[in-house]
């Protein structure tokens, strides 16, 4: 299939929404669907996505503008495939706003939109460049110009995604793979190599094994499926290592189980090696399990940043790894990707995404990095008016603006120590706040430049400045609350990190159509969406 742009603009003869009453037309032209047509659909870059498809003459791909649009729409209306199928086929303001209207016959059918996200799906698995992020991250620039939204000041926050997966039992967990692998071999080469194995392809064996003999001991039950797994994995000897069964239970043996006295048992907590990377599912062998605010996520993570003015707001970009990610490292890959502007800009997180690295990476890009509150033990307020050397290895000037006799760095602490005079501390204003240790001479004080720097920060927490930027990051806390109740992000209809991601992407664009939309239509009300004097 080769690569041919949307051309069908013009009007014509088979217009399909000749048939309209005028009390229809205007109907349709006050709709979302006419601003959609005219402020979003010109801006899809069908171009991005000719890598799709093929440089050789043949059939002609389906117009890549409608696809994306359709399946933005798709989520903003909250549809599955079939039903944006049909709406695309019988009505007018799906029509009107992916430009359709002058087609014969609507460019899409019931395999359409799968076809392309398996192309999405195949590209990035095979460049790691995610097309379908490219273009909402551009589209979302877009329509943060058309709203006025200059992105001088952003919002970050971070939130969890539950993959579509039953929570399994490590008997369940075990039994799950082991039954996936015989179902496999039992499909391609029959029963040769399952003898005493072959329960594991019945249907209905896993209720009877799981659950019909809780009398039975579950050690007993464990052990059983534990030798079953170990007979299997020395009658293939490593024969399947590219079969995904097969390397999934290859992986929850090495992960749950160890070998004691000749045959395998599960492991404890004494064993260690029990992390949250291992596998919850074989389902979806990529989530994670993390536990957060006294709850269990078993899945991925996601982080927003949002671009936030007078007139609203817009998700401007957007990151989705597994949930074993920190924010840090969010924060980290942002600012990397993140060019150095003439204006200074403003970034506003909460305490996790704190680092004295990225305060000044972000500074390097000309962002000011403010995090509304701080993890860990409050520094002394009096640290922050110490000034150190610009290694940060030594001290030049105490609060009361005396220079030390001398200065070194404590490797082990990371801190600072200097001597002073000692009739200097014993008379100085600052000596409850310093603290000094008074010898017969001289007096010695430990700082860290870490410890002063986090002191300056406490000190513009307390700022009005600091006040209105922590009233404006509160504004994205509706973020997560509006992607889970609205567009479901918790149970989105597929497994595996990139296809909920390209996912998460579409329902990100729809969140940011709909802000929009609400600004055009002048229908919301941004004040708390206050900017700074």
């Amino acid at each position: 299939m080769s690569f041919v742009k949307n051309d069908v603009e013009q009007l014509s003869f088979n217009n399909q929404l000749f048939g309209l009453t005028d009390r229809e037309k205007r109907f349709l032209d006050r709709s979302w669907a006419t601003q959609f047509a005219d402020k979003i659909f010109p801006l899809i870059d069908e171009e991005k996505f000719s890598v799709l498809y093929s440089d050789k003459a043949s059939r002609p791909n389906n117009p890549v503008n409608v696809i994306v649009g359709a399946l933005i729409l798709k989520e903003l209306r909250q549809q599955t495939d079939e039903e944006l199928l049909d709406s695309i086929l019988f009505d007018a303001r799906y029509k009107r706003a992916l430009h359709t209207e002058n087609f014969k016959e609507q460019p899409v059918s019931d395999t359409t939109f799968k076809r392309f996200r398996k192309r999405c799906l195949t590209y990035e698995t095979a460049h790691g460049v995610d097309l379908i992020q490219e273009c909402i991250k551009e589209l979302s620039g877009e329509m943060a110009k058309l709203m006025n939204i200059s992105g001088q000041i952003q919002r970050m926050d971070s939130m969890m995604v539950a993959s579509n997966i039953k929570r399994l039992s490590r008997l369940e967990l075990l039994y799950t793979c082991i039954s996936n692998f015989v179902a496999y071999l039992h499909k391609t080469e029959g029963n040769g190599k399952l003898s005493g194995l072959e329960h594991y392809y019945d249907p209905n064996d896993m209720n009877a094994v799981i659950y019909h003999k809780r009398l039975e001991s579950e050690d007993g039950r464990i052990q059983t499926v534990l030798n079953d797994a170990e007979r299997l994995l020395e009658t293939c000897n490593g024969g399947y290592d590219d079969v995904e069964p097969y390397q999934l239970l290859v992986r929850v043996i090495r992960e749950q189980t160890v070998s004691e006295n000749g045959s395998l048992r599960l492991k404890t907590k004494e064993d260690g090696s029990m992390n949250s990377s291992i596998m919850q599912n074989p389902a979806d062998p990529e989530a994670t399990y993390r536990e957060k605010a006294g709850r269990q996520n078993r899945g991925y993570v996601a982080n927003v940043t949002e671009a936030v003015g007078e007139n609203g707001s817009i998700v401007t970009s957007y990151q989705f790894e597994q949930n074993t990610h920190s924010d840090t490292e969010f924060l980290k890959e942002h600012l990397e990707q993140e060019g150095k502007t003439p204006e200074r800009r403003t970034l506003i997180t909460d305490g996790a995404y704190d680092s004295e690295e990225l305060r000044k990476e972000a500074d390097a890009k000309n962002i000011s990095l403010i995090t509304t509150d701080l993890i860990g033990r409050e520094a002394n307020d009096i640290h922050a008016d110490f000034v150190f050397s610009e290694d940060g290895h030594s001290i030049v000037r105490c609060p009361a603006g005396n220079q030390p006799q001398s200065s070194s760095f404590v490797k082990s602490t990371g801190q600072c120590r200097a001597s002073f005079d000692k009739r200097k501390c014993e008379n100085c204003p600052h000596r409850d706040q310093c603290n000094p240790k008074l010898g017969n001479r001289k007096s010695v004080v430990y700082v860290s430049q870490k410890s002063a720097e986090r002191a300056r920060i406490q000190r513009s927490m307390k700022t009005p400045y600091f006040k209105i930027a922590a009233k404006i990051r509160n504004g994205v806390e509706t973020i997560p609350s509006i992607l889970r109740r609205r567009y479901d992000i918790d149970h989105m209809p597929v497994r595996g990190k990139i296809r909920m991601k390209h996912r998460f992407g579409f329902k990100i664009g729809a969140l940011n159509l709909k802000k929009l939309f609400k600004y055009l239509d002048g229908s919301e009300k941004y004040a708390s969406n206050m900017v700074f004097a």
